[in-house]
């Protein structure tokens, strides 16, 4: 049984989404965490609940940029395992600032496996995504499926992954990549598609989406942080890139409509052309084969579409506040 007590943990992007929900999770087991923060003048750490980081001893907030190396060394000190999921995950704004995206994704990541060579790190998760397979080639994805980058982003994501395979093989790093597909829950924002659903079908009867064809793998956030656990855990999951999610895939159309049948409303999709993606960036399908994770973690998820959307409604719907942005979120 691993033992997380008093472990020196590093979660780079502690802020975000995933982040914040792996953070608790981490303080929930003993660990202590030093969350790596954007920096910012107001000292906002995004996501992550205010009374964590006031109330709890082992917790650190620690701000910088993770594409500065000096500040990056800083953050890896006297750590035993670090969560790189630094990043900057928006695909239309990728396409509008790929010089950024590329900076963060790739070099930041470069800073991180630099950094956890001198100090010895004990294990790193690197963060991947299921948009590095591009379009499915064939379904259900395995990790031996060809990577296609589709997009500014997903290209700076397989340059990551790529590099953290090199430290392994190069130097004996002991990284494992974790390839998430599509996340979602409780506090996520307008940027992804479930959010943009669910705020729109409690206040509207229209929804306006981009295509609603593609397909997707939706994981609840509880699963993908039980899968960075145990990547972080078995000794098996070095050198390896493992998939997280769920084998099933629905598509954003129907996916709009089984959000409006738990809401207990009825909506009519609206296409809008400022959401649509260029036709040969947009992935039409990513449908996990999870048989490795099975495999090498003993991980499978727990929670099914439909109880993740119900927390999902549950918390966009008493939290209006933090959905009331109009317009597209990039």
């Amino acid at each position: 049984m691993y033992n997380w007590k008093n472990k020196k943990v590093l979660v780079t992007g502690a802020g975000g989404f995933i982040g914040s929900h792996l953070t608790e999770r981490l303080l929930a087991l003993g660990c202590r965490v030093r969350a790596f923060l954007e920096y910012n003048p107001q000292g906002d750490a995004g996501y992550l609940n205010p009374v964590v980081l006031s109330k709890s001893a082992n917790i650190e907030a620690f701000y910088g940029d993770i594409k500065e190396m000096e500040t990056v060394k800083k953050a890896v000190k006297g750590i035993d395992v670090i969560f790189n999921l630094a990043a900057l995950v928006g695909i239309p704004y990728s396409y509008e600032h790929p010089q950024e995206v590329v900076d963060t994704n790739t070099l930041g990541t470069l800073n991180i496996l630099i950094a956890a060579k001198d100090e010895n790190v004990s294990k790193i998760v690197q963060t991947s995504t299921s948009e590095v397979y591009g379009t499915a080639l064939y379904v259900p994805i395995d990790e031996k499926h060809p990577l296609q980058p589709q997009s500014p982003y997903s290209a700076s994501k397989i340059a990551a992954d790529a590099l953290a395979k090199s430290f392994y093989c190069s130097f004996g790093l002991p990284v494992a990549i974790i390839r998430p597909f599509n996340c979602f829950g409780p506090r996520q924002s307008l940027r992804a598609v479930i959010p943009t659903i669910i705020s729109q079908a409690l206040k509207n009867r229209v929804i306006f989406l981009g295509s609603t064809k593609p397909r997707r793998d939706f994981t609840y956030v509880a699963d993908t942080v039980a899968g960075f656990i145990r990547v972080a855990e078995s000794p098996r999951s070095v050198g390896e890139a493992i998939n997280i999610g769920t084998g099933r895939d629905i598509s954003i159309g129907e996916l709009a409509q089984r959000i409006a049948r738990i809401i207990g409303t009825d909506v009519r999709i609206q296409e809008d052309k400022v959401r649509k993606r260029p036709a040969k960036s947009e992935v039409m399908c990513l449908c996990a084969d999870i048989r490795k994770a099975r495999s090498l973690l003993k991980w499978k998820p727990a929670v099914s579409l439909d109880e993740g959307l119900s927390n999902t409604i549950d918390y966009i719907r008493t939290h209006q506040e933090e959905y009331r942005r109009k317009g597209y979120a990039i």
